[in-house]
Order: C-alpha cells, then sequence, then structure tokens
C-alpha cells in the first residue's frame, strides 16, 4: 500500500513522525485502543493536515506490518533492546515501515529515527544502535521483506491457528492478505441509494450500501450535513437486513454504540429503543441521530440487568466482542489480544443473549451478532443457546435478504462475512450473526 500524501522528509516531517511515535507508545505501554491513542497524540500535536495524514499512514503500516517490521528488525539485532531503551524499539518500527513499505528516502528516515531518540532520555543512549539498524535497514531490508511469508507473519499465532481450524489455511491466508489493505469508505443512506451514488462518487454494492474511497473528511462530502447518511460497513448493516419488516414495529438494539444500526433501525420506520452501558458513548448515539434527524429513545444501562417496560417484537444484540472481524480498520486489535480474551468474551455473549431473550416476546425475533471472527463468539454462543431455550428456533437467513450473496451464509443459514470476501472490490469486514425466533 502506497502513502495517500507524499512523506515530508528529515526534519520537515519530524512532528508527524513524532505524534505517530506517541499514538504508538499510547498504545503499546499504556494499553490504549488504537482511534484513542492516535486521536489523542493528533490533538496534542497540532499538525498541518499533510502531516496529520502521514502520522496516520505510518501507524497504521506498523501495525498492519508489525510481523514484517519486527522480523526484518531483528536481523540485525543480537538481542531485544531492553525496558530502559524506552521508545527505542518504536522508532525503529517507524524507521523500517518508512523504508520498506512507503517508499520514503533512506537519509530522511534514518535521520528522522536518530532524531526521534534523541528527544527522549531513555531512547538517546541508543541512538547509536538506532543509527546502524536503521542504516542495514535502508541497505537490506527490502530484500529480507521480499522473502518472508507476508500473511503468516503480520498475523499472530493464535489468531492464525484459530482460522485455519476454523475456516482453512487457505482461507486463513486470504483473511490476512485482506488485513493489509487500506479498507474503503462504506456509507448507509437514509433514502434512495442510487441518488446518492453520483452525489457521493460511490458504486452501489449488492447489498445496498455505498462504497466509495477513503480519503479526505467525511465532514466535506456531500450529504454529511444535511444528515443524509452515515459511515458503516457493508457487513454491519445484514443483521438489521435479517430483521425483515420492521416499520412500526418495536425493536430493542442492545449494546447499541456506537449507533450504525439504530440508525438503520430508525431509518427503516422501527420503533427503536437504544441501549448502551456507556453514557460517553451514548452521547455520540444522541449526537448522530440529530445529525440525521432520526428518533430512537435512549437508555443508559447494563443489558445483563436492564429490561423493558414490555416485550419487544424484535431484539438486535451487537455483543461485546475481541472485535476480530475490524483488522482491516482496527489492524491494533490481533496484537491486544489472545484466545484468553476470546473466551473471556464468550462467557459474558451467552449470558447476554440469555438476557435479550427475555425481552422478546412470543413470536418475535432475536438476531445475535458480533464483530468476531472466532466461532467461539459466534457460532458456538448460538448452539449452546439453543440447547438451553428451547423456546428458540433458528430462522435460516436465505441469500435474497442479503442482497443474494449466498457465499455469506452457513450450512446452518447463519451469517459469515470475513474480510477476504469481496477481494476484487475491497473487502469487508468479519461479521457473524443469527436470527432466532421465539415460539408462540
Amino acid at each position: 500500500m502506497k502513502p495517500r500524501v507524499k512523506p515530508l522528509a528529515g526534519t520537515q516531517g519530524l512532528s508527524a513522525r513524532n505524534a505517530a511515535l506517541t499514538a504508538l507508545s499510547a498504545l503499546f505501554f499504556s494499553e490504549r485502543p488504537l482511534g484513542e491513542a492516535l486521536d489523542g497524540a493528533l490533538a496534542k500535536a497540532k499538525l498541518e493536515p499533510r502531516d496529520v495524514a502521514f502520522a496516520r499512514t505510518i501507524v497504521m503500516m506498523v501495525l498492519r506490518r508489525l510481523g514484517q517490521i519486527d522480523a526484518v528488525i531483528a536481523t540485525f539485532l543480537r538481542e531485544p533492546l531492553p525496558v530502559r531503551s524506552g521508545p527505542a524499539e518504536l522508532i525503529l518500527r517507524i524507521a523500517t515501515a518508512e523504508l520498506l513499505f512507503l517508499d520514503v528516502a533512506a537519509h530522511a528516515a534514518v535521520s528522522s529515527a536518530v532524531n526521534l531518540a534523541d528527544r527522549d532520555h531513555r531512547a538517546r543512549h541508543f541512538k547509536g544502535l538506532i543509527n546502524a539498524v536503521a542504516r542495514r535497514v535502508a541497505a537490506e531490508g527490502k530484500a529480507l521483506a521480499a522473502a518472508q511469508d507476508t500473511e503468516h507473519l503480520n498475523t499472530p499465532p493464535w489468531a492464525w491457528e484459530a482460522w485455519s481450524a476454523a475456516y482453512g489455511e487457505d482461507t486463513a491466508r486470504a483473511i490476512a492478505k485482506a488485513h493489509l489493505a487500506e479498507p474503503p469508505l462504506d456509507i448507509t443512506v437514509k433514502g434512495d441509494a442510487a441518488v446518492w451514488v453520483e452525489k457521493l462518487e460511490a458504486k452501489l454494492l449488492p447489498t445496498g450500501t455505498l462504497r466509495r474511497a477513503a480519503g479526505g473528511r467525511i465532514e466535506d462530502l456531500p450529504g454529511y450535513a444535511e444528515g443524509a447518511w452515515w459511515i458503516q460497513d457493508a457487513a454491519a448493516t445484514l443483521p438489521v437486513a435479517m430483521l425483515g419488516a420492521i416499520k412500526g414495529k418495536a425493536v430493542i438494539d442492545l449494546c447499541a454504540a456506537p449507533g450504525g444500526k439504530t440508525a438503520q433501525l430508525a431509518a427503516a420506520g422501527a420503533k427503536v429503543t437504544a441501549v448502551d452501558l456507556a453514557f460517553d458513548r451514548m452521547k455520540r448515539v444522541m449526537a448522530n441521530l440529530d445529525r440525521l434527524k432520526l428518533k430512537a429513545e435512549i437508555e443508559v444501562g447494563d443489558a445483563l440487568f436492564w429490561r423493558p417496560k414490555e416485550q419487544a417484537d424484535a431484539v438486535l444484540l451487537d455483543a461485546p466482542c475481541t472485535a476480530s472481524g475490524t483488522v482491516r480498520r482496527h489492524p491494533d486489535v490481533l496484537w491486544r489480544k489472545d484466545l484468553s480474551d476470546v473466551m473471556a468474551q464468550a462467557a459474558v455473549q451467552q449470558r447476554l443473549l440469555a438476557a435479550a431473550a427475555e425481552m422478546v416476546k412470543p413470536g418475535g425475533t432475536l438476531v445475535y451478532c458480533v464483530c468476531s471472527l472466532a466461532r467461539e463468539e459466534g457460532e458456538d454462543v448460538v448452539a449452546a443457546f439453543l440447547t438451553t431455550h428451547p423456546n428458540f428456533a433458528r430462522i435460516p437467513v436465505t441469500a435474497g435478504e442479503i442482497g443474494g450473496e449466498a457465499q455469506f451464509l452457513t450450512p446452518e443459514g447463519d451469517l459469515r462475512t470475513l474480510p477476504s470476501h469481496w477481494p476484487e472490490i475491497g473487502g469487508l469486514d468479519g461479521f457473524y450473526a443469527s436470527r432466532l425466533r421465539r415460539t408462540a
């Protein structure tokens, strides 16, 4: 992937590189999520738009190619850098990303790495080493990278093994390959999507989502200020489609933030109650609904214990998960989690699904979904639920309900999208969803 902006050379781009280092430090040392770490670093740096773009490009490339980058660096180190070196390892990762994958001139990447080290009292003592390793990466790194097993190296072993077991090694490799590319921008419109294709310079996907190339300020696009559309990955729209005709029906959206599905439900004419535990995240949902001129009842509460006054016609549970299906947009996810996180989330998901079942009226529909590639968080959760809830039955999804995309369906009739689907048009997030009906 090439950078969207030409990198600034030497000290001219040092502020952008320093912002990238700040973001990566917050992510690796303070364990802050990527969005929070990057937004905080950029807000503090107060960069020009071109520098903002360069800083983002560096961070995303380091994370997407982390396995390759670390393998190349390790070739030129006798032993790992000690903890007392502070951000020295991150500085080398930035330099290596620039040299191998961003086509930055060698002198600019190397001198910038040394300058970054000089700014930190811990890394300063390792300037000589950083300079030497960066120079060797510049001279020999591309040949090493060309011989690497790209997909395997950039995927943590726990994830590679899980995907290979669930989908086969060829599909696991295709998923990992999809994670290396910058994803396009997917848009859900309130009205006729075809009207906005030309205005947004987008393509209409089979499932009804509009897709355009990423880049630029979202707020500057036609229709944003008027509330004509919102950003939502194509895969994330499909669980709502599985509810069918919902106009005038009471629908509860559990774990609703950031609110894309809430907006979908409201735009379809449902009487929506959106529930989420996080007050700050629900403020964002309310702000989005205001911009979109859509209405929903907002409830801040824990879905495990919150209950509606009356059971609903339909309940949508977009359960918290490891988010391993969103790695294209959040490449930090796999490096911050492991199999223990998968199992911990699965336990919570079981409880949430049981709670959601209590909110559905007899004859009503319950859709369970997660943006995870792990079967433990998807298929296994639903299978366990059905063994303990004989008053619920799976209602298989048909290809016609999801734009004719039969490849998205499991043999049981559940939804399972993979990042490796639609490779010719940019892929989509990994999602699992199952439609259940409470017997009358």
